[in-house]
């Protein structure tokens, strides 16, 4: 059955509406809310109770179940074991002492108020290669351990830091939406990085600045990450980490080349890798070590020696240290694969799509179209992925009328990725990564993360529309 598209749009606002007053008024545990509210939706929207198949047997269509399963599947995929790793080597770090090790050198290098802006920075740069949530979650243990020393909360330094780091996310290749989108669309690859590198310099300052007037105002952490703040750093090495009595804490540089190492190995799978001939063995090798999971796993075997073996933690020192790591982390996975069970029920119903074939036929400026899809798409089903590809396959035929030049179409590209990041709310698993790392409620993360992506977004967009309007179509 497919309802008008009215219809879908009130369903799909009610929807969101009902799951905002279940996690806010009533309290509901968010797992269990976004669940509840998938049913409901995919209910109402008219997707079939079970599987609908063809002759052949191939699914035409999702049942309401099924299409949770395949969410939360597709989500956990590609986030489970990244949470779970990045949990493991932070806590390495955090309870050998190497974080506050880190955090003290370089706040008395460049003061307590420089602090931030190097961390936007640094994030900025490590986000090129790496994908936001493995990034952010490899940044999560100095974010806190920086916010210990500054007496500060975590979300003074970690909002800024992941704003920058999701804006380069969306429109700097090799990140898959934005190659996807540039690949359907025929824009040069080369050309999207340089205008999408550009736009990001000011867009770094502006998320230092936006975060830093979002956080004039308090926010209060949820309990789990108090509590897990409060004890962070706070344990007496030689009695609870396992090191020997008087031993000091790891260098700073050590700490920051376990750090660092995960994010050097992603960078020669990404940057390297495509240099060598497709099927040779460097290419093959370099490919697989710059994958996020191999790259945590050798950077957390380098952490169990260093800050571990090294320092006369056992065995079994270190298996309990790393197994304290996975509570905190399983409620981040089960929540963030609800999230992806509510956008795949958003995506079967076709609320999302309906909309931007009705902007895409409107004859508004393309630019303009390219930007309200893929903000639309976003909103609606949470993957900035999708979003952009979707986009760019609807925006195809207008690009080929027109005929554009290499270089806007470029742009054009561009544009749909900074619609991407906007919007960020409660179907978007970043939004619940970075949202419970930071100790945000979700009435905060919608008063913080969904406007600081909004903000960048637009701002992203309009640096690239002030680029397209200022070079001449050739």
């Amino acid at each position: 059955m497919t309802l008008p598209l009215p219809a879908l749009i009130a369903i799909g606002i009610a929807g969101l509406a009902l799951l905002l007053l279940l996690i806010i008024r009533f309290k509901m545990q968010a797992f269990y809310a976004l669940i509840l509210v998938s049913i409901v939706v995919g209910l109402a929207a008219g997707l079939p109770m079970t599987n609908i198949t063809a002759d052949d047997g191939t699914v035409e269509q999702l049942g309401i179940i099924q299409a949770i399963i395949a969410g939360v599947g597709g989500t956990l995929g590609s986030v489970a074991v990244l949470v779970a790793l990045g949990s493991m080597l932070g806590k390495i770090i955090e309870l050998s002492g190497g974080a506050e090790s880190l955090a003290g050198k370089f706040t008395k290098w460049l003061g307590p108020k420089r602090v931030g802006v190097a961390l936007v920075i640094a994030a900025g740069i490590l986000a090129i290669p790496v994908f936001f949530d493995a990034g952010f979650i490899i940044l999560v243990p100095i974010i806190f351990a920086f916010s210990k020393v500054a007496g500060l909360n975590p979300i003074k330094f970690g909002l800024p830091v992941a704003g920058i780091m999701l804006a380069v996310h969306v429109a700097v290749p090799p990140h898959p939406g934005i190659v996807g989108g540039a690949t359907i669309l025929g824009a040069d690859i080369g050309w999207v990085t340089i205008f999408a590198l550009l736009v990001s310099i000011p867009l770094a300052a502006l998320s230092f600045w936006v975060g830093k007037l979002i956080n004039r105002r308090e926010f209060a952490m949820i309990e789990a990450t108090k509590q897990m703040f409060d004890s962070f750093g706070n344990e007496q090495p030689s009695a609870n980490a396992g090191l020997r009595d008087g031993e000091k804490a790891p260098s700073a540089f050590t700490v920051l080349g376990l750090i660092l190492l995960p994010l050097v190995l992603i960078m020669l799978g990404t940057a390297v890798a495509p240099a060598f001939e497709t099927g040779s063995f460097w290419n093959a090798f370099l490919s697989m070590i710059g994958q996020p999971i191999f790259a945590l796993m050798v950077a957390i075997a380098a952490a169990m020696f260093f800050l571990g073996v090294r320092r006369g933690w056992s065995a079994a020192k270190l298996g309990e240290v790393m197994e304290s790591a996975l509570p905190a982390a399983a409620v981040i996975i089960l929540v963030t694969g609800a999230g992806g069970a509510f956008g795949k029920v958003l995506t079967e119903t076709g609320i999302g799509g309906a909309v931007a074939e009705v902007l895409a036929g409107s004859g508004m400026p393309l630019l303009l179209a390219a930007f309200l899809i893929s903000l639309i798409m976003r909103a609606a089903q949470g993957s900035a992925t999708v979003a952009i590809t979707t986009t760019a396959g609807l925006l195809l035929p207008s690009v080929a009328v027109l005929g554009l030049d290499t270089i806007h179409i470029a742009l054009v590209a561009v544009a749909i990725g900074y619609g991407a990041l906007g919007l960020s709310h409660v179907n978007d698993s970043g939004f619940w990564v970075v949202t419970r790392y930071l100790g945000l409620s979700v009435k905060d993360g919608l008063r913080t993360w969904t406007p600081l992506t909004t903000v960048l977004g637009v701002a992203g967009f309009l640096l690239t529309w002030i680029l397209y309007a200022a070079i001449p179509i050739s």
